[in-house]
């Protein structure tokens, strides 16, 4: 039943992921999801970085998945140009978490993008590096 299901929505799924996309997005969200899965008769953690754009017109879509390793590797920028070759030519803003190499894919595909670190990734980041008695009045202040 499943190889059966795999076989119908295969072919849509192909569809949906070489669809032709907006030439210009206004802003770009893009971080990853993690996931345990079996692989070689092992279970391995594997990252999905997920890319969801809003269009000029404030439209929202998910312009491509793409499947890698764990979150601490560096991310692949040639998945950026899997979405130039289906017509972006340009994103005004990008908002990505702190990932090795995720600004830099994105200044090199689209240099004219303004990147930015996600505002709940900084609050993150932030409150990591804090002793814990300083935590809440700091998180109530940034609220």
């Amino acid at each position: 039943m499943i190889s059966h299901m795999t076989d119908r929505i295969f072919p849509i799924a192909k569809e949906w992921q070489n669809r032709p996309l907006e030439k210009k997005y206004a802003i770009v969200f893009m971080d990853a999801v993690h996931f345990h899965v079996r692989q070689d008769n092992q279970t391995v953690k594997k990252a999905v970085y997920v890319a969801i754009g809003i269009r000029l017109n404030g439209q929202k879509e998910v312009p491509g998945m793409w499947i890698g390793g764990n979150k601490s590797t560096n991310y692949r920028p040639g998945d950026l140009k899997k979405i130039k070759n289906r017509g972006v030519e340009d994103i005004m803003i990008v908002s990505v978490d702190g990932l090795t190499g995720f600004g830099d894919a994105f200044g090199a595909a689209f240099p004219k993008a303004e990147i930015q670190r996600c505002i709940v990734h900084q609050v993150l980041y932030s409150t990591k590096i804090m002793n814990y008695k300083d935590l809440k009045p700091f998180v109530k202040d940034l609220k």
